[in-house]
């Protein structure tokens, strides 16, 4: 028997904030990867690794909220804990894969083709281990040349998403480059519902529907939380708001005002030079 599908049980409210989710998750992965290619190699790993969770929290966050309003009307569904952390799990470790490529290669030629495609079949693959995690009396069957075209989305979407990454430097650029991504996520997402079909145990099931929040809400919890703290440090960072490096201190010299010390700096090469040149140099009591 087919199932009739309902994605939208709640209209448009959890599209919406589905896509919300997958632009906030997106939005401070790309804050984090662009912080990491401003402070030296040894503090990269944790920046890559925050934007990491944030980025596979955000997409994951998305994916179940999308799920809320997902509904087979001749039979109640369920979710199995295991599958679903699994999908969450998988999200965050292949995205850092991704990330971290991109954030030691740098988002050009093999290295962005590379982490693009790992990091997009790990949203596709977060997607498809979520969609085994729904149980039912029945079972899913997909179209597999629109499984096809998500998945092509996917590494489309986290492809843009990482050269953005790198890239990307101004602050108003990036909350763009996290809407595009939010609507590529959201995009591969319902392409890949579309691919789905419905087919039942039995000819007569009754007191079908759409979960009740509560089902999903205990598990969205601690991804949402986790992306309200990455949130705030994001808020109270300048340096990952305006993406820029902290400009060095001036250095301070005894009798030489501070406004000359950089002219004075820039002049050093130059004084080398003479010396090799065989030219004498004149030198002032205050550089002695």
């Amino acid at each position: 028997m087919q199932g009739t599908v309902d994605g939208f049980s709640y209209g448009a409210v959890t599209p919406l904030v589905a896509y919300l989710m997958a632009c906030l998750g997106g939005a401070l992965g790309l804050r984090c990867t662009t912080r990491s290619l401003l402070v030296t190699h040894s503090r990269r790993p944790a920046w890559l690794a925050l934007g990491s969770a944030a980025i596979g929290s955000g997409i994951w966050t998305m994916h179940f909220v999308a799920m809320m309003g997902f509904a087979i009307k001749e039979t109640p569904i369920h979710y199995d804990k295991p599958f679903t952390y699994a999908s969450l799990a998988l999200a965050v470790v292949m995205v850092g894969v991704g990330i971290f490529i991109v954030g030691y290669r740098g988002a050009t030629g093999t290295a962005l083709f590379t982490g693009g495609t790992i990091t997009g079949l790990g949203v596709a693959s977060m997607h498809y281990l979520g969609m085994a995690g729904v149980h039912f009396h029945g079972r899913f069957t997909y179209n597999t040349y629109t499984v096809a075209a998500s998945v092509v989305i996917a590494v489309v979407a986290a492809t843009t998403a990482l050269w953005a990454a790198g890239r990307v430097r101004g602050f108003m650029w990036s909350v763009g480059a996290s809407l595009v991504m939010g609507l590529a996520v959201s995009g591969m997402h319902y392409t890949g519902m579309a691919a789905l079909g419905v087919h039942l145990d039995g000819t007569s099931h009754t007191g079908g529907g759409a979960p009740e929040p509560s089902v999903l809400a205990p598990m969205l919890i601690g991804p949402l939380a986790f992306l309200v703290l990455a949130g705030v440090l994001v808020i109270f960072d300048p340096l990952m708001i305006m993406g820029r490096p902290v400009p060095r201190p001036v250095e301070h010299k005894p009798g030489v005002p501070a406004s000359a010390v950089a002219p004075h700096l820039h002049r050093r090469p130059a004084l080398h030079q003479g010396h090799r040149s065989g030219h004498p140099v004149s030198r002032t009591p205050q550089n002695r």
